[in-house]
Order: C-alpha cells, then structure tokens, then sequence
C-alpha cells in the first residue's frame, strides 16, 4: 500500500514515516500542500493520504478540496491539531478526522482500516 504524507511538521512527518514504514507501508512524504497536489495526479499515484491542514503555502482544506474537485476517490485521512475544522473536513470529502496528538495505535488502526476498505 502506498501512502502520502502532507506533513509540515518536521518531527511529526519523521515519526508517521518511520513508523509507518517499519510496518511495511510504502511512504512518500511532502511538506507542502502544493507538493501534495503536485504528487496526486490519478486515484492510482497512492492508496492513502495522510493529509495535515495547517501547511505553509495552502490550507490542507484547500488541498483536500481540489484533490476532490478532480475527480479523484483516494481515501484522505485528515490529521490535524485544529478540532474545530472536523465538519468541514468531512464535508468535503475526507474518509476520515484524527486530532493530533494521538497514539500511534489509533493511526495505525485507522490506516489499516482504510487499506482493507481500498
């Protein structure tokens, strides 16, 4: 299973990526909401995102908004400190809303439940 990681938090990407990976996960991380768009071209680029909302240059709402504006079905896991933005997320298509900091478990409960479901 491939995953992309929209990320901008250096030490939070590091520890998605290492775990994620040691699991056995393809991962490829980006630290920018346009190096996310840049990367998802077809619903076959990744299986999975992990998408942050509060990136440096685009809103992960904004990302996740065009992600959908093209037609695009790969499940969005939003992972985010900011709480208040679940029904929004959600509305716009996300498959799921995760509210850092979290445990690693839960993640990784989420993911593999979204790898069974893709």
């Amino acid at each position: 299973m491939k995953l992309l990681i929209v990320e901008d938090e250096p030490r939070v990407a590091s520890f998605l990526v290492k775990g994620l990976t040691a699991r056995g996960y393809g991962v490829e991380h980006v630290s920018t909401g346009g190096d996310g768009l840049a990367r998802v071209q077809s619903d076959g680029d990744f299986d999975l995102i992990l998408l942050d909302l509060g990136l440096p240059d685009v809103d992960g709402l904004d990302v996740l908004r065009a992600i959908r504006a093209r037609g695009l079905t790969v499940p969005v896991i939003i992972l985010t400190a900011r709480a208040d933005d679940r029904e929004a997320g959600l509305r716009l298509g996300a498959d799921e809303f995760l509210v850092k900091p979290l445990p690693f478990s839960h993640l990784l409960e989420r993911v593999q439940a979204r790898a069974g479901a893709a």
